[in-house]
């Protein structure tokens, strides 16, 4: 959603610099979010199956090794309990309870050796539906404004206090959910946005003379 109020909002403020038609900036702008909503979906896809294909692939190399190294792979049981301060006798019982049971044994592995949690099969499908629609909305926010205005200026004038505005609050929210300060994160949201758009603005007016 970031990426759809930024992208969208340069777009529209280098094209208001430049041309004198609401209706090539609405079009450029449509044609912008289409093409980015299709190239963050695909993007988010390729990164849920590449996530599901290496867990696939790990998982499968430990299945062999179990079956292959059994010792071995026992003795990284033991490693593995003895960073948690078990005692050597109770690490010996996990271990010969564990590995009677292939399918967890391996479980366990991959979570506290490899530190991989099972990916949900339905995540690059999932992944890909979220960004996409989440670039589009946000997209459609600073375009909306020219809508409903005559002349580009003066579209810019309601896209940029509208798309601030969702700035700010996308980046306060979006700190607040990872932990970071809050006023700070919807600042540098915004000042990110802000520059991207003053770029863009007053590179079209400078080629544009």
């Amino acid at each position: 959603m970031s990426d759809g109020l930024t992208v969208p909002f340069a777009l529209s403020a280098g094209l208001s610099g430049a041309v004198s038609n609401n209706s090539i900036i609405l079009v450029a702008g449509i044609a912008e979010i289409i093409a980015g909503t299709i190239s963050m979906g695909l993007g988010g896809y390729l990164a849920g199956r590449t996530e599901i294909e290496h867990y696939e692939g790990e998982q499968k190399r430990e299945e062999r090794e179990v079956k292959e190294l059994p010792h071995k792979e026992e003795e990284e049981v033991k490693e593995i309990l003895a960073a948690y301060g078990i005692s050597p006798s109770a690490q010996q019982q996990v271990a010969s309870e564990l590995t009677k049971d292939h399918t967890k044994w391996v479980d366990f592995m991959m979570r506290f050796e490899l530190g991989l949690e099972k990916p949900d099969p339905r995540q690059a499908f999932l992944s890909a539906l979220r960004i996409g629609l989440s670039y589009a909305v946000g997209g459609f926010i600073p375009l909306s404004a020219y809508i409903f205005c005559r002349q580009p200026l003066q579209g810019l004038e309601y896209s940029s206090l509208l798309t601030i505005a969702c700035l700010l609050v996308f980046g306060y929210f979006k700190a607040r959910m990872t932990g970071q300060p809050p006023f700070k994160g919807a600042l540098m949201v915004t000042a990110i946005g802000i520059a991207a758009a003053g770029a863009a603005f007053g590179i079209a007016r400078l080629i544009n003379g």
